[in-house]
């Protein structure tokens, strides 16, 4: 079952330098059909000027959903792009991500009734963050381990996602001890699933959010994919002055209850209501 219709959907804050390489991986990509969906809480001017520019340039089908700047509210802007888009199926990384070129053809490809997959990332170094440009992102270049070194990102097993080899990939996947849970970077699944569960939790800010939709995700039924050696995302450096340790500690309760009771449904979710 191939995804008819698939969207990427970009989470942004006021980083349009990153959201400017991103975008370019966007453009980059082995195949073309699909649309950008950019998940904007509340930037400022420059961010939507960087958006028109990349719309004029024609290359990419760009959706843009914008809400105020109220503090962080990512999964309140999701929601909105989850319940008003139209593709069937979606992608979700982050404005700091800057793809391969075979991410949306491995997700499409990959795709299986009642299953999100669980893709990889690679933390840059801020130097190594910096110092991509975008020519080097249309190359390709900065997905060689080599180049990644010499540019001064430390040497790391990490950077064996970057194998070029498919069968290297799908051994690795296999013996990984990593849980294929979905992460904020680079995971994906169904629009009608998310819909099922009620999309994101609105109650849980920074820390595990992502995790909460895929746990219940599990408890709805759904099966985990792991792809995190078959396509991967390169995650440029930033500061996270909005992780505190007390809204890590409500997240983690939050996280607890849904894997003690077995709740799939957020309460506080797309739909404003609780689930007969």
């Amino acid at each position: 079952m191939t995804p008819v219709s698939v969207g990427v959907v970009i989470t942004t804050y006021n980083s349009p330098a990153w959201l400017a390489k991103v975008l370019t991986g966007y453009e980059s990509q082995t195949v073309k059909d699909f649309r950008v969906i950019i998940a904007d809480d509340g930037s400022t001017d420059s961010t939507r000027e960087l958006i028109e520019h990349f719309k004029s340039r024609g290359l990419l089908e760009i959706d843009h959903f914008w809400q105020e700047d109220e503090g962080f509210r990512k999964c309140q802007i999701l929601n909105r792009v989850i319940s008003s888009t139209n593709c069937d199926y979606l992608i979700f990384t982050d404005g700091d991500c800057i793809p391969e070129p075979n991410l949306v053809e491995t997700h499409r490809n990959l795709a299986l009734p009642g299953f999100f997959l669980s893709g990889g990332y690679i933390k840059l170094t801020m130097p190594v963050s910096e110092k991509i440009s975008e020519d080097d992102i249309r190359s390709g270049v900065i997905f060689n381990p080599q180049w990644l070194i010499d540019s001064g990102q430390p040497k790391s097993h990490k950077l064996w996602k970057l194998s070029p080899s498919p069968w290297v990939k799908r051994f690795l996947n296999t013996v990984t001890p990593a849980a294929a849970s979905w992460n904020g970077m680079n995971s994906s699944t169904w629009t009608k699933d998310l819909i099922a569960v009620n999309g994101f939790n609105e109650d849980m800010q920074y820390g595990g959010l992502d995790r909460e939709l895929g746990e219940r995700l599990w408890n709805f039924g759904h099966k985990s994919r792991q792809i995190r050696f078959s396509t991967v995302c390169l995650h440029l450096d930033h500061a996270r002055g909005y992780s505190k340790p007390e809204i890590w500690a409500r997240n983690r309760a939050i996280r607890d209850a849904v894997k003690d009771n077995r709740i799939f449904w957020a309460e506080n979710g797309i739909e404003k209501k609780i689930a007969s």
